[in-house]
């Protein structure tokens, strides 16, 4: 074949030509007789609601240390060691079905609303649930809305506009009032069975709290004052071409600021006797990139979580380890797949090193079904600030050498399996976060309590 394409180069040409052409066909083909059996634009239409009301609680202890995190934007005198919200959100969704044909068109469009039932001045601002303005004054409400456009070939499918996404790297939050949403595209192919193929890049995000769209990228952790990259560009899969196995690799790029890279795999072994054992592992790790704009970066973190199930009990062991000068830090709120990351910290600090030990019970065999009750204990140590880029976007943490933290959390999820209230959900959590001067995070004691019922279909 070498010699042939050295004698006959436009053979070669040929070749991949009618290749092209051949694939091309093939996968109009199959896009047809997909787009044949589907419903169409109006007849695949559907629509999802859900109400939802949350009240959340945090006591900040440890003086004027902690005091300095409640509600920054207000005078020191006028902030309170207690934040302190109560809403009430209405989110809803219309995903239409494709036009007929070999490509097919369609929209996807969301709206969300809140409303503050209870929160002033003085304890709204930390737990990003509610909107506060510039000058660190509650707001009443929130109005927002969103809308996708969306194409399909096949089995892939580019949807453009303001949506929610997914992945390791790049992610939506859902964990408070309401959803984060972001600006961009995304590409998403299941041409091949059992692997999913994602790319994407994003130029800005909505935040949970957020009033309006169009705002820029939410970096957690970086200086707000810190320049930063305004596009982040993604590309990975996920694989389970193996029973009970999952193996997903993803790249990203915060421009001019890091690029990050992330392995992940997760696999049950089923025993008998109604007993499994499950292994996740999560790897990322980060690179300063372009302009560094948020200084030098090179950072690795890795978690493995080993569950053992047996019948209704799960008892979880979990590892998590950070090599690096900065905290692993992540663009969006929901991108930080790491075991250890809790409700109230990531234990992401330089160099730090973590434990976790949970317990689930699904009450189910107790005669409670639909009820599950949790109990967590993190512990991580070994924090080195000592080395973090003065220059860099991570100095302002203001961690210190050998910082120790540990956090406690119960939980309580119900949610009614049958009759008028169906779907209806109960969440209810207590966290305790303790830490010493080294570490950059807070003291807290927290409740949370959600309500969430579900419309449509």
């Amino acid at each position: 074949m070498k010699r042939l394409e050295r004698r006959h180069p436009a053979a070669g040409r040929f070749c991949s030509a009618a290749f092209a052409v051949l694939s091309t066909a093939a996968l109009a083909a199959e896009g047809e007789a997909q787009q044949a059996q589907a419903g169409g634009f109006a007849e695949d239409t559907r629509w999802r609601a859900r109400q939802r009301s949350v009240y959340e609680s945090r006591h900040y202890l440890g003086g004027d240390r902690s005091n300095g995190g409640r509600n920054a934007a207000l005078p020191k005198a006028r902030r309170s060691d207690r934040a302190q919200e109560w809403g009430y959100g209405l989110m809803g969704t219309v995903e239409s079905g494709f036009t007929r044909g070999w490509i097919g068109f369609g929209t996807d469009a969301h709206v969300s609303l809140a409303q503050n039932l209870a929160g002033d001045d003085f304890r709204v601002g930390k737990i990003r649930m509610l909107p506060v303005d510039r000058a660190g004054y509650a707001q009443d409400g929130i109005a927002r809305g969103g809308v996708a456009l969306k194409a399909r070939i096949s089995s892939t499918v580019l949807r453009f506009g303001e949506q929610r996404v997914s992945t390791p790297v790049f992610g939506s939050s859902d964990t408070r009032l309401l959803p984060e949403t972001m600006r961009g595209w995304l590409l998403t192919s299941n041409e091949i069975d059992q692997l999913t193929l994602q790319a994407g890049r994003f130029t800005g995000s909505t935040d949970r709290n957020a009033r309006g769209t169009g705002n820029p990228l939410v970096v957690n952790y970086l200086d707000p004052k810190s320049p930063r990259g305004d596009a982040f560009d993604f590309v990975g899969g996920t694989w389970k071409g193996v029973p009970s196995l999952s193996l997903t690799a993803y790249l990203g790029r915060l421009k001019d600021t890091w690029r990050t890279g992330y392995l992940g795999a997760s696999y049950a072994v089923p025993l008998e006797a109604r007993r499994a054992l499950a292994f996740d592992l999560q790897l990322y790790h980060g690179k300063h990139t372009g302009r560094a704009l948020a200084g030098a970066i090179d950072n690795t973190t890795a978690s493995l979580m080993t569950t053992y199930s047996h019948g209704p009990h799960r008892v979880g062991l979990g590892w998590q380890k950070v090599a690096g000068d900065t905290p692993f830090d992540y663009v969006t709120r929901g991108a930080i797949w790491l075991g250890n990351a809790s409700q109230l910290s990531d234990f992401n600090a330089p160099r730090e090193r973590s434990w976790q030990l949970r317990y689930e019970v699904d009450a189910a065999s107790w005669g409670a079904p639909g009820l599950t009750l949790g109990a967590a204990y993190i512990r991580g140590s070994g924090i080195d600030g000592s080395h973090v880029p003065a220059r860099g976007g991570y100095a302002w943490l203001g961690y210190g050498k050998d910082g120790r933290h540990r956090e406690r959390d119960l939980w309580l999820r119900y949610t009614v399996q049958e009759g008028s209230a169906k779907g209806l959900a109960f969440l209810l959590r207590y966290g305790v976060h303790r830490n010493d001067k080294a570490q950059a995070e807070l003291n807290t004691r927290q409740i949370r309590v959600a309500l969430e019922y579900p419309m449509g279909g």
